[in-house]
């Protein structure tokens, strides 16, 4: 929860935003690092901190794991969030937002469906968007069950 609010706070401006692009850079594809430079920078910098907690507690993860930890909120910058809709969606338990179609919680929704079409299109690596796809779905596999848990923490 904690690591939630500090997101959270982290959130209303973008001039906070410090990814590590050149680390990103270095773990995915050419066509892959195109879909993250198209993130918005608060999501690059939350994906490239859950990565880099997941690759230090376990050394020996699968490049494809490693390259989804840092794209698995990509399908979000399909849309761009203003400070409040942030801060709004942020607050809603992810549960109790299905189904709802409209606007931004709509986009969380559905944004690991469309992260993992945009790294598909974009040439990325199959297991890339499979994981991707299936990040907020902790029992859809080891691997996807692994990325949900490091996203909780961050």
């Amino acid at each position: 929860m904690l690591g939630k609010i500090k997101r959270l706070g982290r959130s209303f401006f973008v001039s906070q935003a410090r990814p590590d692009d050149v680390w990103a850079h270095q773990r995915l594809t050419r066509a892959e690092y195109g879909v993250y430079a198209r993130m918005d920078p608060r999501d690059r910098e939350h994906g490239v901190r859950v990565a880099q907690k997941l690759e230090g507690d376990y050394p020996d993860a699968r490049a494809e794991l490693v390259a989804a930890a840092i794209l698995h909120d990509c399908g979000k910058s399909v849309r761009k969030y203003n400070v409040l809709e942030r801060v709004l969606v942020g607050l809603i338990p992810y549960r109790l937002s299905a189904g709802w179609t409209l606007g931004a919680v709509k986009v969380r929704n559905e944004h690991p469906a469309r992260g993992a079409e945009m790294v598909r299109l974009a040439g990325g690596r199959q297991d890339v968007a499979h994981l991707i796809e299936q990040h907020h779905s902790p029992r859809a596999d080891v691997e996807a069950g692994l990325l949900h848990d490091y996203d909780t923490l961050e």
